[in-house]
């Protein structure tokens, strides 16, 4: 999460709606398609899946079958470096240690935890 967050960052999505994803059911700064990939994606990375029938056929309002298959990839990827990195108990590196502690330990995540 340290990474994407820090990503998140330096691609551009501004700080306001960056701090409001974790309200993004409501807050206004999301459209609806991002609202729905983002709910997507916490049921594709869920244990077990959660990603419903009704789930898919409201993301393919808003995303083409490619750009659906690509939001599935990025989260696939994601799922099995997280696992290998919580594992490996890989060190996070300078710049997503300082993102992941000012952006999500504030939220309960525990940035530096490790087995």
């Amino acid at each position: 999460m340290a990474h994407s967050a820090g990503a998140s960052l330096r691609l551009g999505i501004p700080q306001d709606k960056f701090d409001a994803v974790w309200e993004y059911r409501t807050s206004p700064l999301f459209t609806e398609a991002e609202r729905v990939a983002i709910e997507f994606a916490v049921a594709a990375s869920s244990q077990p899946n959660d990603v419903t029938d009704d789930l898919f056929e409201r993301m393919k309002r808003h995303w083409t079958e490619d750009q659906i298959v690509e939001i599935t990839g990025v989260i696939a990827l994601f799922g099995f470096l997280n696992r290998w990195n919580d594992t490996m108990a890989t060190p996070l590196e300078d710049e997503p240690a300082r993102v992941g502690a000012r952006h999500l330990a504030r939220r309960g995540w525990d940035i530096g935890k490790h087995r």
